[in-house]
């Protein structure tokens, strides 16, 4: 058994908050620059050319990348054989987004009530998700998600005999009803099977994996290959103004599911993609 202080947890989610929220993991960068040499639009080549400078920007002037620092979504992965001591884990992780956003003058943009709508000022409560694992790990993801591109995300409970063709026509239905409002060029988290909540988790999740990676399961990575090409035929383009990069890239995440169901969620994220990892 391995003791863990829950302090270590919230000075590690204070960092990742701000580091989430200035600066773009390699895998985005390089996906990013890719797409600066392969749009083959003027206009678009350009806006691409805009959002690098933004990011440099960022980077440099310690501003946010984007002025919707978004809503702190968190996956932990515990390892069985860890123990934690010092307080509660879930304050803990809420302190750390608190901290994060506090001290890093990250725009605050939770309500803490759907209806009543009075800001928290502190960007609380995170939303958390808990996996336990093997091992004596903690392994913490933070992902804020700005509603831009949130509100644009679908789930469809499509019937078993729609299959495959039904998967990719979801797919590609939610990504042309979000047309300009995710902020391309997006990336695309599709979950497929389980439950209703589950695979919209899975969507979620498929966000946080380098888009330069495919799934190991090759009919998985075969949609998700055709589905970018289809996806940056739309023409869409970055900005929604037309062009070749619709989409950096479509990532799937699967699960088992019942005989009478195929739950389809498709969660978009804007060309940022922010997300920090660390593991204590």
């Amino acid at each position: 058994m391995r003791n863990i202080d829950v302090a270590q947890v919230t000075s590690a989610l204070k960092d990742m908050c701000i580091e989430a929220n200035h600066f773009l993991t390699e895998d985005m960068k390089c996906a990013l620059e890719n797409a600066a040499k392969t749009e083959k639009a003027p206009l678009g080549k350009q806006i691409i050319g805009q959002l690098k400078e933004n990011l440099k920007i960022a980077g440099e002037d310690m501003i946010p990348i984007c002025q919707d620092t978004g809503m702190a979504v968190v996956f932990v992965e515990i390892g069985q054989d860890v123990h934690f001591e010092g307080g509660s884990l879930e304050d803990a992780i809420n302190e750390g987004v608190r901290q994060g956003y506090v001290d890093g003058y990250l725009r605050k943009s939770v309500v803490k009530d759907p209806l009543i709508r009075e800001n928290t000022k502190d960007n609380t409560p995170a939303v958390i998700h808990y996996s336990i694992v093997e091992g004596d790990k903690v392994k913490l993801t933070i992902a804020p998600k700005g509603f831009g591109s949130e509100n644009m995300s679908k789930i469809y409970m499509l019937k078993p005999a729609d299959g495959e063709e039904g998967v990719k026509n979801a797919i590609l239905s939610a990504v042309k009803d979000a047309g300009p409002n995710a902020c391309p060029p997006m990336v695309v988290g599709v979950g497929i099977g389980g439950t209703f909540e589950k695979c919209a988790f899975l969507a979620k999740k498929a966000l946080t994996r380098a888009v330069d990676t495919h799934s190991d399961i090759e009919w998985v990575k075969d949609m998700e290959i055709e589905m970018l090409q289809k996806i940056n035929k739309t023409g869409i383009g970055p900005g929604g103004l037309g062009g070749s990069t619709t989409a950096l890239a479509v990532n799937i995440e699967t699960y088992p599911t019942h005989i009478a169901g195929l739950p389809v969620a498709v969660n978009i994220c804007c060309h940022v993609n922010r997300h920090a990892v660390r593991v204590i």
